[in-house]
C-alpha cells in the first residue's frame, strides 16, 4: 500500500473524486472512463472480494489501518487527505472511512447470468439510484440468483446505488439486457416464466401465483411512478399484483421487490 499525503484540493491525483454529488457528470464520466466509486471500507472490501480492481483510494489518517487491512495484497495508491480537503473535493462530508476509484469489470452475457438461476429480478428503467441499490439488497438478502437491468435503468455501480445496496451489487450476478424481445427470448430459452408485477384488473394475486409457482421465475419490476412499459407487460407470461389495504394502491418499487422475492423464495 503506497501512502501519498495530499493537502492541495487541486492536486490532479484527486480527479476521480471530484464533484461526486453531480449525478449528471458521474453518469457521463464513469462509463467512458470505466470507473465507479466504492464508498466505505466495508463496500471496498466487498468489491475486492468480488475480484474488482482498485485504481486508487481516498481516505483520512484515522482510517489508514482499516484501509490497509481491506486492501491486503493490492498495490494501490492511497491518497491521505485532511477532512476539509476530502469534503471540498467530493462535495460532501466523507465519514465512512474511504472512497475507492474502482475499475469496472466487463459485464457477463445474459445467458451466463441466467445459467443455473431459478429466481431472477428484472429492473426496467428505474431512474432512482437509491431504489436500484435497495432492490439489489433485497435480491441478495431474499434469495434472487441474478438481476437483469434494462438499458435505461440507473447504474447499479453508481456511488449511491452501491452505498444503499451495502455492497451487494458485487454479490449478486447481474448484467444489462438489450431489447425486450431479445431479453424475453433469452429468458424463455432458459425456461423462465416472465412475471410482471403490476396494477392491472386481470393480475393474479401474489399468493395465488406462488401457490402454483413455475420452477424458474423472472420477476419484472417497472420504473417509479409509471410502472412497467406496455412492451414489458405484453411480453410477460403472467401479471402479478400484491393486494393492498388501507387505501394504498402500491408499494415503493424496492419494497415491492422485497415482498415478492420473499414470497417466491419461500
Amino acid at each position: 500500500m503506497a501512502l501519498e499525503h495530499i493537502a492541495d484540493t487541486e492536486d490532479p491525483r484527486l480527479a476521480d473524486y471530484r464533484n461526486l454529488t453531480d449525478t449528471v457528470l458521474r453518469r457521463v464520466k464513469e462509463p467512458r472512463e470505466g470507473l465507479y466509486i466504492a464508498e466505505s471500507v466495508k463496500v471496498i472490501r466487498r468489491a475486492l472480494e468480488a475480484g474488482h480492481t482498485p485504481r486508487s483510494v481516498l481516505t483520512q489518517s484515522r482510517w489508514i489501518g482499516q484501509v490497509e487491512d481491506a486492501l491486503g495484497h493490492h498495490d494501490t495508491p492511497v491518497y491521505v487527505v485532511p477532512d476539509e480537503v476530502a469534503e471540498q473535493v467530493t462535495g460532501y462530508a466523507v465519514h465512512r472511512g474511504a472512497l475507492a476509484a474502482m475499475h469496472r469489470p466487463a459485464l457477463p452475457t445474459v445467458a451466463e447470468v441466467l445459467r443455473g438461476a431459478r429466481l431472477v429480478l428484472v429492473l426496467e428503467d428505474l431512474i432512482e439510484h437509491t431504489n436500484v441499490g435497495a432492490a439489489f439488497r433485497a435480491a441478495a438478502g431474499l434469495g434472487a440468483d441474478a438481476v437483469l437491468v434494462s438499458p435505461r435503468c440507473a447504474d447499479p455501480l453508481y456511488r449511491r446505488s452501491v452505498k444503499v445496496s451495502m455492497g451487494t451489487v458485487f454479490q449478486v450476478p447481474w448484467t444489462r439486457i438489450g431489447e425486450w424481445t431479445d431479453a424475453v427470448a433469452a429468458l424463455h430459452a432458459a425456461g423462465f416464466d416472465v412475471a410482471a408485477l403490476a396494477l392491472r384488473d386481470d393480475a393474479v394475486p401474489l399468493a395465488d401465483y406462488v401457490a402454483e409457482r413455475p420452477d424458474r421465475v423472472a420477476l419484472v419490476m417497472g420504473t417509479e411512478g409509471d410502472g412497467l412499459s406496455r412492451v414489458a407487460l405484453e411480453a410477460a407470461d403472467s401479471v402479478v399484483t400484491i393486494p393492498m389495504r388501507g387505501g394504498v394502491d402500491s408499494l415503493n418499487v424496492a419494497s415491492a421487490a422485497a415482498v415478492a422475492l420473499w414470497a417466491l423464495a419461500n
